[in-house]
């Protein structure tokens, strides 16, 4: 008999084979024996927002670039932590069953313990050559534990956000800016490779999920994904307050309160763009749409509108 064409096997099958061609190591084939070089800028400014900071010169811009960039690699850590866990807890689906998919799972599961490893090796490098007094005081076995209590679609759903707009990221910003930092580069090009692959998974996943639960179950379900988001927005909270505190105190200047105040709403912003607001949009948002109700999708835009409201980007002049 032949598949239909929505199968989703050969899907798997494919991510499977694009895991095996992109392989790569961290060492070998990403650090490359380099360091960070203080000169060079981290995150592009449609990310990090620093050009809506006009009293900072060029070279706090940088600076603070740099904190974010920082953090941003440690966030990538802290949730990858989660997603592993949810991955090899889907896989067991598959073990005395569809041996493709549980390749699949277990190839996605492999990298995501990788990619842990490579952030934390940018912290390493981030540490050695940035002044001491940074922290990152979200707990990753913590924050997982808080995840996972949620239902499966959610934590899917949040997955699924979180490994699209980081493709996006790369893409759209990350890789066509020219004067970034090569190591830092580097460092999302190779996770990009493989978090290709893993996006499909999510969403495969997602859709397998959805299909097997009840319509009161989804729709409870949507309530835990805006509950997770908004969990989320309260780690970049505390997050962006200890980068500002940071920033300010190892800037070499004197800021007015006023000013230190507006960092701290800046960097705010920028993480709440970061890790929320651009991943609304694109496959994220067609899948939902496809997924739910009408209502239920206005309760998710709803949840959302405000923190897409405080973290849209200014249009600067030219």
């Amino acid at each position: 008999m032949t598949k239909p064409t929505n199968d989703p096997a050969p899907r798997y099958a494919r991510c499977i084979e694009a895991s095996k061609r992109v392989r790569w190591e961290i060492e070998r084939d990403v650090i490359r024996g380099r360091a960070f070089d203080p000169n060079d800028a981290f995150l592009p400014a449609g990310l990090s927002l620093v050009d809506e900071i006009p009293f900072l010169d060029a070279a706090q811009r940088r600076r603070l670039g740099q904190v974010q960039g920082r953090t941003y690699a440690n966030m990538f850590g802290l949730v990858e932590r989660f997603i592993n866990a949810k991955v090899l807890e889907l896989s067991r689906d598959y073990w005395l069953g569809d041996q493709v998919a549980l390749e699949a799972l277990v190839r996605f599961s492999d990298e995501e313990l990788k990619h842990q490893a490579l952030f934390r090796r940018v912290e390493e490098l981030s540490a050695d050559g940035m002044p001491a007094g940074y922290s990152f005081d979200a707990d990753p076995d913590q924050v997982a534990g808080a995840v996972l209590a949620s239902s499966t679609w959610a934590v899917l759903a949040l997955t699924l956000h979180i490994e699209l707009f980081t493709l996006e990221h790369y893409r759209q910003s990350i890789a066509p800016q020219a004067d970034l930092s090569p190591l830092f580069k580097d460092v999302f090009l190779f996770h990009w490779k493989e978090e290709s692959q893993h996006a499909i998974l999510d969403e495969l996943e997602l859709r397998r999920e959805h299909a097997r639960l009840t319509p009161a179950e989804r729709d409870r379900a949507v309530d835990d994904l805006i509950a997770l988001v908004g969990a989320v927005d309260g780690i970049l909270q505390g997050q962006a307050a200890a980068d500002t505190a940071y920033f300010v105190a190892t800037a070499g200047r004197e800021f007015e309160a006023s000013q230190v105040e507006r960092i701290g709403q800046a960097v705010l912003k920028a993480y709440r763009w970061q890790y929320i607001a651009s991943g609304v949009q694109g496959r994220f948002v067609a899948v939902l749409q496809e997924l739910l109700t009408e209502a239920q999708m206005g309760r998710i835009v709803s949840a959302l509108e405000p923190l897409m409201a405080a973290s849209r980007p200014v249009a600067l002049a030219a």
